[in-house]
């Protein structure tokens, strides 16, 4: 177990680029993944701001002075030889022309912009808000979160994994420049949810599934767990390639001070929630972004979350409850654990706490496709049959959410292999549960549809745009990020916000 998720030895932390190539002819299928190694990344001390070649430059002083900008390879090659080359006062606003606000969240706010300086393409600029205390917002600092997030994003470099441009410091607000990307998977999902309803193209989850597993497997390789991977989270850009996005709950893995549990009670979108999560795990591994992933996959196939449950709340002490709701929406479908599906099973804190959960849903009393032999068996105990196999099959067979009344491309074509991917995703027991790497190598992406580094390629139609307001595009520093959001109209099939305790 403990090597078990082990990346080959490195001398230090650094980002590794290379990603599983998409197999088949011709080699230059993904361009984007024949790139040059990085400069040498590594955390300086115990300042997450300072990376060896690619930092913070000039960032906060003792003295109060604010940094102006930090640009990824844009740190001085000696420092003995003239001015270090620091702008004394950057200007977002002067850099970058707002397009318009795209979304807001717990962090603050999100614009599309355009450069003004000669800059290629659009971005996304991530406005932190400060923290507040009391009824009167007052800048406290930097969040753990922003901090994290900016660290980590400084030294990771994947195609898809979404890329930071530069931080900018204004005064007391931090503004976080992305690549831009058109669209996420939340919005491809809804699209296809529109009457009438059609499922996503068996070519186009092919190609989204290797692609988040390709940028999972990097993620993993140089010791980060995202930690909230979920469709509003994986961008995918106008030219197909998906990518990774919000690392805000991301975490290293390697050598951590404390207990992942003991810094971040809650982590990850209930709905996406890994069942060693939600049995209080203390100590947990990337096998948890491999759960959110399966589940990722069946929303693919049936346009909606898989294990859709209801999250309780922590108490005033900040007791984390047992998700019992969010644990019946899994038992009802992969039946109940037992030892022998999950040898740790019984070493859960919430282990207890399963005995009042109430058996499968409507149990069949005869196999589908020759798996389920034997009568269901009513008690807790014994767990009775996993009925995913049965889910899946209703659902490429469009019996399920995502049936096809539109004429559109027929998911039976993912056949077997997408059940065993499936299932392999979402194993009880973390330690056979699918890695990235493993299931980069799976049988789905090398049968049957041909897989494309394009997850759009031969789409006649288009997915709209992201949406994007002029009603409140102010990302001036004297503006306070609200919680206004100019998104998806469907807010509805979000989950409430995480709960997150620093």
């Amino acid at each position: 177990m403990a090597d078990r998720f082990a990346p080959p030895a490195f001398p230090r932390r650094a980002a590794k680029p290379d990603g599983i190539p998409f197999p088949g002819p011709p080699a230059a299928q993904h361009p984007q993944q024949q790139q040059q190694q990085p400069p040498n990344r590594s955390f300086n001390g115990m300042n997450p701001y300072v990376a060896g070649g690619n930092g913070i430059a000039g960032q906060m002083r003792p003295s109060g002075r604010a940094v102006a900008s930090y640009q990824a390879g844009g740190y001085p090659a000696d420092r003995s030889i003239g001015p270090i080359g620091y702008q004394s006062k950057v200007h977002v606003i002067d850099k970058y022309k707002v397009i318009g606000f795209i979304s807001s969240g717990t962090y603050g706010r999100v614009y599309k912009a355009s450069g003004r300086q000669g800059q290629v393409g659009e971005f996304a600029i991530k406005k932190f808000k400060p923290d507040k205390e009391g009824e009167q917002v007052t800048y406290t600092g930097i969040s753990q979160s922003a901090v994290r997030e900016m660290a980590l994003c400084s030294e990771l470099n994947h195609p898809n994994v979404i890329k930071l441009i530069e931080i900018i410091l204004e005064d007391k607000c931090i503004f976080m420049v992305f690549e831009y990307a058109e669209h996420d998977l939340l919005q491809i999902i809804h699209h296809h949810t529109q009457q009438p309803r059609h499922p996503i193209p068996p070519t186009t989850i092919k190609s989204i599934m290797f692609q988040l597993l390709n940028g999972c497997q990097y993620l993993h390789t140089n010791w980060v767990l995202h930690r909230d991977l979920k469709p509003a989270n994986i961008m995918v850009t106008s030219s197909g390639e998906v990518k990774i996005g919000d690392l805000g709950l991301a975490r290293l893995f390697q050598k951590p001070l404390h207990s992942l549990y003991s810094g971040d009670k809650v982590v990850v979108t209930i709905w996406y929630r890994a069942p060693e999560l939600l049995l209080g795990s203390r100590h947990y591994t990337p096998a948890i972004d491999m759960w959110a992933v399966g589940c990722i996959f069946a929303e693919l196939l049936s346009l909606r979350p898989i294990f859709k449950g209801e999250e309780a709340k922590m108490d005033s002490k900040k007791t984390v409850p047992f998700q019992r709701n969010q644990m019946q929406k899994i038992v009802d479908i992969m039946g109940m654990p037992t030892k022998d599906r999950w040898p740790l099973l019984t070493s859960m804190t919430e282990y207890s706490a399963l005995s009042t959960l109430q058996p499968p849903l409507n149990a069949p009393h005869h196999g589908h496709h020759g798996h389920h032999s034997h009568h269901y068996q009513p008690q807790r105990q014994t767990g009775g049959g996993s009925h995913l196999e049965k889910w899946y099959y209703n659902t490429i067979n469009g019996h399920g959410g995502g049936s096809n009344q539109s004429g559109a491309p027929s998911l039976q074509s993912l056949g077997a292999d997408g059940y065993k991917l499936l299932a392999g995703l979402l194993e009880y027991d973390p330690d056979k549960r699918l890695t990235a790497a493993a299931a980069l190598q799976h049988p789905f992406f090398s049968n049957g549809d041909p897989l494309s580094a394009n997850c759009f390629e031969g789409l006649k139609m288009e997915y709209p745009h992201r949406r994007v307001s002029q009603d409140d595009n102010d990302i001036r520093t004297s503006s306070l990020p609200g919680t206004k959001r100019s998104g998806l109209p469907d807010d509805s099939l979000r989950p409430g916000k995480r709960v997150k305790e620093g």
